[in-house]
């Protein structure tokens, strides 16, 4: 892809830079941390000022040049991230956008866009984490309706959640990924429980999720009855493909502020410390090129990103687990105050190398499907 800046994309930025200056002073102050009814008022209001001004599609239809540039000018001036919705807007909506049919588009896309619905994704169960042919839940169809029985694990911001990318077994003789559906299940349908499970840094964004005989319209199907392995692999290319595209410029920005920590600290002086904020930053420089070429990618080939997505999750989760392992040794004993900004991102740093497929998974997609290698017995 040509990486330099268009005068088409050179006027996107001025505009948004412009539109930025104006909107962020407005915000107000964001919610603490464990309030996630106040969180995803916070984030929904900021994803329906972003779609009045003409920005809350940026991330399933604008070109990649544009969706990077708009990462780019988002996170330095500090604007709020996708936040409560960030499975709808980079993983359930972009699935629908590519497998759903016209009326599930039109029913779904706008409300994501708008910030109307909050979506959480129902894929990992207590049996079934990166094995997900391993998944129990099962659905059994009953006239026009699927009718769900199991339960979820690890359920991103469930408890605030109006919908659930939601993956079943509806043919429970079919062997591994065989007799999967996806399914769009309401949040508040009779039978849903939601547990929410706190982590290390004390916030709840997790939760089990029990399903007991909830009624799903078939209606609500994405894709074919047991077809849910192929669209659920559309859901994990955006998730390990583009989704991360906003934290690497994160992460840069975290870097720069730990170089200054380290002059103000007097650790500047340290060669070895100075190499591994260099190493870092060429990691994350490699890591965004990496992006651009993933989501040029995508747009090459119809919107879905490619297996280069498995060789980016791999390299960034552990790039960001030694960014803060990093900082935790540039900040010292501050590394372990739970009040400071940089401790909860240290302790959630831990969780990449699981969460959206473990790195183990992501070597296996590496040898078999780009180096050819033989599947392992």
């Amino acid at each position: 892809m040509d990486l330099t800046c268009t005068p088409e994309e050179e006027d996107f930025r001025a505009r948004l830079r412009a539109w930025l200056a104006v909107a962020l002073p407005k915000l107000p102050t964001k919610p603490p941390p464990d309030d996630w009814p106040a969180r995803r008022a916070y984030d929904t209001a900021w994803q329906r000022a972003l779609y009045d001004a003409g920005y809350g599609g940026v991330h399933m239809d604008a070109p990649p040049a544009l969706r990077l540039a708009f990462l780019e000018e988002t996170e330095i001036a500090g604007a709020p991230y996708v936040g409560a919705n960030f499975v709808g807007l980079l993983h359930a909506g972009p699935t629908i956008a590519a497998e759903g049919n016209p009326e599930q588009r039109e029913r779904w896309l706008t409300p994501i866009l708008r910030g109307d619905e909050i979506w959480c994704q129902g894929f990992s169960e207590p049996d079934a984490g990166s094995d997900l042919a391993g998944l129990r839940t099962r659905a059994v169809r009953d006239g026009d309706h699927y009718v769900v029985t199991g339960s979820k694990v690890w359920t991103s911001h469930a408890e605030v959640a109006d919908w659930c990318e939601l993956l079943v077994r509806t043919r429970p003789d079919a062997p591994g990924h065989r007799g999967i559906t996806w399914l769009a299940m309401p949040m508040d349908a009779p039978g849903v429980t939601v547990r929410p499970l706190r982590t290390l840094a004390g916030s709840a964004e997790f939760a089990e999720v029990f399903l007991d005989e909830v009624r799903v319209p078939a209606a609500n199907r994405v894709g074919e009855e047991n077809d849910g392995w192929r669209v659920t692999m559309v859901t994990l290319s955006f998730e390990r493909g583009t989704a991360f595209a906003g934290e690497v410029v994160a992460c840069r920005r975290t870097l720069a502020e730990l170089a200054r920590a380290a002059r103000d600290t007097g650790r500047w002086n340290d060669a070895v410390l100075r190499r591994r904020l260099g190493r870092l930053h060429a990691e994350f420089a490699a890591l965004w090129r990496l992006v651009q070429w993933n989501v040029s990618e995508a747009s090459a080939t119809g919107g879905v990103p490619g297996t280069g997505g498995s060789v980016f999750k791999l390299r960034y989760s552990h790039a960001r687990q030694e960014l803060y392992d990093t900082a935790a040794d540039v900040l010292g004993p501050d590394a372990l105050d739970l009040g400071s900004d940089w401790t909860p991102d240290r302790l959630s740093s831990l969780a990449y190398t699981i969460a959206a497929g473990t790195s183990q998974i992501q070597r296996n997609i590496v040898a078999e499907r780009i180096l050819g290698l033989p599947k392992g017995r």
